[in-house]
C-alpha cells in the first residue's frame, strides 16, 4: 500500500511505479469510480474507439458466425472506406 499527502489544493501526486502499474505515461488519462465505504478505483482511461470499447458491441446481433475469410473481408472493406 502506498500512502500520499494531500496538497493545500487538495491534489495527490500519483507515484510513478502506481503508473507504471496502470500502463498509462505522461499525456495519457486515468479515470476514477467512486465505489462505497469511501473507496475509489483508479484505472486507465481507454479512448473512444479503441478496440477494448469495441470488443463484444455486435454479441448477439447476428445468428450466423462469419467464417476468418468473411472477417478479413470485412475489415479491409471497412479500411478502404467500402461498405
Amino acid at each position: 500500500m502506498t500512502k500520499q499527502t494531500i496538497t493545500a489544493k487538495g491534489q495527490v501526486t500519483l507515484r510513478k511505479h502506481l503508473l507504471k502499474h496502470l500502463g498509462v505515461g505522461p499525456g495519457e488519462k486515468i479515470e476514477m469510480i467512486e465505489l462505497p465505504d469511501g473507496r475509489i478505483e483508479v484505472r486507465a482511461a481507454r479512448p473512444a474507439g479503441s478496440i477494448d470499447g469495441f470488443l463484444g458491441s455486435l454479441k448477439g446481433r447476428s445468428r450466423k458466425a462469419a467464417t476468418l475469410e468473411e472477417i478479413k473481408e470485412a475489415a479491409a472493406s471497412g479500411w478502404a472506406g467500402r461498405r
